[in-house]
């Protein structure tokens, strides 16, 4: 096996088959999204939730750590309808951890839906070579026009039918987003617990059954877990629970510190912050309000209902309120630098694979600093 060299350091123009998943809300800082582009990996800016302004202003701040090629996220599914009985009940749901907090019993007034065509104009303009997509892919009509671009496309299927779907849309590669992911899911067809399947399961499935390059993602947390990838027949990982430790990641602290006192079985897949099923750390939001989980409007107008809840209880570090996003594999988290953990993890998976990575002719970036020299 020819590690580290795949098809996505080929076509990316990237050292390492490793990406940064996108995170939103603070954990995907543009100092974490340009040291793993810096160390040789894909750094992921998530800009689904930004207006085109502050889209416009992070890629620029990113772009001033940076001159490697990194990714912009965007999410594909439009909001969907506005149901008041959903929204009413929500807020009476909510309305005794608002006045716990202090807080007006009504939330502020959502703001105005993102438009997604300007969103798409600001990567076109910035002239972004990668574009990654939650919850499916957008039509026929934008795919052509980000090709057109030269733009690489990156979608997510949570199970086969999605990645058949998206095969036929013909996106360049398919994230294979395993059960144990943290954050949202990208399941976009059928019910939510279709879409968990392990990332073992998953990643051979994919493999043997689209011809679309398939990208894991999901419990990978060291060169291990690169490793078992690689031969499960990906091309490359994506990881974001790993990361979020990093001094880079801007992950709020006392997320940060819960993360190692985590286990495999503190996670839970909530859709009581946004409206969409995402896996979180357990804590009292989550479970006080399990009983609730299909009476919540959908994405994103239950995250307008909880955004200043969530912001002011991170400002009195109330874990006990924010979402903490976290994958199975939290406990493996390390409190190291983004560039160090990229080298080391290079380094074991390279030693599982039977190789030496520097014995490897590199064809791509081969103007990169040596990752050792980065730690």
């Amino acid at each position: 096996m020819n590690w580290p060299n795949t098809l996505l350091t080929e076509r990316l123009g990237i050292r390492y088959p490793i990406i940064q998943a996108p995170m939103d809300g603070g954990p995907g800082s543009p100092e974490l999204v340009a040291t793993v582009a810096n160390a040789g990996g894909l750094g992921t800016l998530a800009g689904g939730s930004m207006p085109p302004a502050r889209l416009r202003a992070v890629i620029a701040e990113v772009r001033a750590l940076t001159d490697r090629p990194f990714a912009v996220n965007l999410a594909a599914a439009s909001p969907g309808r506005i149901d008041p009985a959903r929204i009413a009940r929500a807020c009476e749901l909510l309305a005794p951890y608002r006045a716990e907090l202090g807080l007006s019993p009504e939330p502020p007034e959502p703001p105005e839906p993102l438009d997604f065509d300007e969103q798409l104009d600001v990567i076109l303009e910035s002239q972004i070579p990668v574009l990654s997509f939650s919850f499916g892919a957008p039509d026929s009509g934008y795919l052509t026009l980000l090709r057109e671009a030269g733009i690489t496309i990156i979608a997510t299927a949570t199970h086969l039918l999605e990645a058949i779907v998206l095969e036929e849309v013909g996106v360049d590669f398919i994230v294979a987003q395993g059960a144990e992911a943290g954050g949202h899911r990208g399941a976009f067809i059928g019910q939510p617990e279709q879409g968990l399947v392990g990332t073992m399961t998953l990643t051979p499935l994919l493999a043997k059954y689209v011809a679309t390059p398939i990208i894991a993602a999901g419990g990978i947390m060291n060169g291990r877990g690169i490793a078992a990838a690689r031969m499960l027949g990906a091309v490359g990982v994506q990881m974001g629970t790993a990361f979020l430790a990093c001094p880079e990641s801007g992950a709020h602290p006392a997320h940060k510190a819960l993360l190692r006192q985590g286990s495999e079985i503190a996670t839970t897949l909530s859709r009581a912050f946004t409206g969409r099923y995402g896996r979180v750390l357990r804590n009292r939001l989550t479970v006080e309000l399990q009983a609730h989980e299909a009476e919540w409007p959908g994405f994103p107008r239950q995250l307008f209902l909880t955004q200043d809840l969530q912001r002011v209880a991170a400002d009195r570090n109330l874990t006990d309120f924010m979402a903490l996003w976290a994958g199975q594999g939290c406990h493996l988290c390390e409190d190291r630098p983004a560039a160090g953990l990229m080298a080391s993890w290079a380094e074991q998976a390279a030693a599982l694979l039977g190789e030496s990575e520097r014995q490897k002719p590199i064809r791509i970036a081969d103007d990169l600093p040596d990752p050792a020299s980065l730690i």
